[in-house]
């Protein structure tokens, strides 16, 4: 693809859940770390995060989730995204998610998950890893 530039990253508050400084504080990694970030802000419809990805041409979508609506949300997203030929934008997330939901959710196509205790370290190293073929940087 040789896309260059910064990668760029898409954060967003799916859904109900009004508690985002989780999503802040990875946003502030993720730009800290040298990343482009788009931080969606609250109350965020899957419809809304994935035209804000299309729009910014962003390579990855991060979802913060702690409202328990993780399974209904990261699926739309990823669906919305394949209807949009835009399924090469990574979506990950991180939040109250159960381990149990966590295989589900990647054989829906979420790349990653993070949950609670997960450094921003290894956050913005699994972006940087996982977001851009080397190729591509």
């Amino acid at each position: 693809m040789g896309v260059t530039g910064p990668i760029r990253v898409v954060v967003a508050k799916p859904g109900l859940d009004g508690h985002d400084r989780g999503a802040k504080v990875i946003a502030r990694a993720l730009r800290d770390a040298g990343m482009e970030v788009i931080y969606t802000g609250l109350h965020q419809t899957p419809e809304q995060i994935v035209d804000t990805a299309i729009q910014e041409d962003a390579d990855a979508i991060g979802l913060s989730i702690l409202s328990g609506a993780h399974n209904t949300l990261f699926a739309k997203v990823i669906e919305l995204l394949k209807e949009r030929d835009a399924a090469d934008i990574k979506v990950f997330g991180g939040g109250i998610i159960p381990e149990a939901d966590i295989p589900p959710l990647k054989e829906k196509g979420v790349a990653e998950i993070f949950t609670p205790g997960a450094t921003t370290a290894s956050i913005v190293d699994w972006v940087k890893t996982n977001v851009r073929h080397p190729a591509d940087a």
